[in-house]
Formats: C-alpha cells, sequence, structure tokens
C-alpha cells in the first residue's frame, strides 16, 4: 500500500509538465519567490525527515521541493512569464530565509520540519496574494495534482508521529487552497 507514492510522484510531474509548459508559453506567470523557497523547504524537510528516520513517505515531500525547482527555472526562459515582485513578495521571502535559517541554529530534525513548514508558508503568501487578485496569471494542475500526491504521503506512513505528518498535512492544506483560489477564474469566466 505504501507504494502508491509512486502515483502521486507521476501525477505530480504530470501537473509540472503543464504548469511548465503553460510557463513557457507565458500563459502562466510564477512568483519567482514563492516558487524558488518552495524548492527549498521540503529539500530541506525531505533530508530532516530522512534523519528523523522517515523513508518512503517523505518521497511526495521531496516531489514537492524538486517540481518548483524545474518551475523556477524555466520562469527564467520566457520573459513574459515573469510576476514582477514587489516588497510584500520580499518580505515574505525573508521571513522564509529566517525560519530556514532558525532551523540550521538548532539542527534537530523535528524543529527543522517545523521551521521548513513555517518556511514553505511564508514563500506561498505571496503566490496566494497573486492568485487571489489574479488568478488568470496561474494554471491550476501544479496545485491540484499537488493536492493527489501530498495525499499518497499518508499511505507510506508507517509511524504516525510529527515528523512524518506535519509537512504532508500542510502540503495538503496549501495545495487545496491554492486549487481553490486559482479555479475561481473558471468561475469568472463562466460569469461573463
Amino acid at each position: 500500500m505504501q507504494y502508491i507514492v509512486f502515483i502521486g510522484v507521476v501525477v505530480q510531474l504530470y501537473g509540472v509538465f503543464v504548469y511548465g509548459r503553460e510557463t513557457l508559453k507565458g500563459n502562466t506567470k510564477p512568483n519567482r519567490v514563492s516558487w524558488f523557497l518552495w524548492s527549498v523547504a521540503p529539500l530541506i524537510a525531505t533530508a530532516a525527515a530522512l534523519a528523523d528516520g522517515v523513508r518512503l513517505a517523505v518521497l511526495p515531500v521531496f516531489m514537492s521541493g524538486f517540481a518548483p525547482l524545474l518551475i523556477f527555472i524555466l520562469s527564467f526562459f520566457n520573459k513574459q512569464s515573469y510576476w514582477k515582485l514587489n516588497i510584500f513578495d520580499y518580505l515574505c521571502g525573508l521571513c522564509s530565509v529566517l525560519a530556514l535559517a532558525l532551523w540550521a541554529i538548532t539542527n534537530q530534525p523535528l524543529v527543522a520540519i517545523v521551521f521548513a513548514v513555517l518556511a514553505d508558508g511564508f514563500a506561498a503568501l505571496p503566490t496566494v496574494y497573486k492568485s487571489w487578485h489574479s488568478p488568470e496569471s496561474e494554471s491550476v494542475e501544479a496545485y491540484s495534482t499537488g493536492v493527489i500526491n501530498a495525499g499518497t504521503s499518508f499511505f507510506a506512513i508507517t509511524t504516525w508521529t510529527l515528523s512524518s505528518l506535519a509537512f504532508p498535512v500542510y502540503l495538503l492544506f496549501i495545495n487545496t487552497l491554492l486549487t481553490i483560489i486559482v479555479s475561481r477564474k473558471y468561475f469568472k469566466k463562466q460569469e461573463k
């Protein structure tokens, strides 16, 4: 049953492929602060979870870091795919980096996971804000497939601890929230 995480990985790769294609076309405009920091925090959480004994259940968390790294890189290939950053984006990025720095100071796996969740949450705020005000600048596929990927984590958890649950629960929440917010663009089109 725990191997269901591989289904989540394939589904998320599909979402990243679609989102990446839309980014290259300039139809989707990823917030680089969010996407870069979304790659850092889960990759750190993956290392911390592995250090704390979590195994296969961490694969969806790893994918939640690897996929944004790909999107971040793709955002440089089309100048039209760039979302202009403002002070709010940089402040959220700073809070995210501070959370990561606090993890480095403590060097404890559980503390690292908590700070990684906080860092990822601060990194998400610019995209949540942008998606709320400009849902047409986003593609829903990355987030909806992220929900599936995060959900598969629960099939692979063998020991139900904060270390194994914190990041998957957070990823399920943030991807669901962004899926709902970005999906509003489809309802806006129907109202017109």
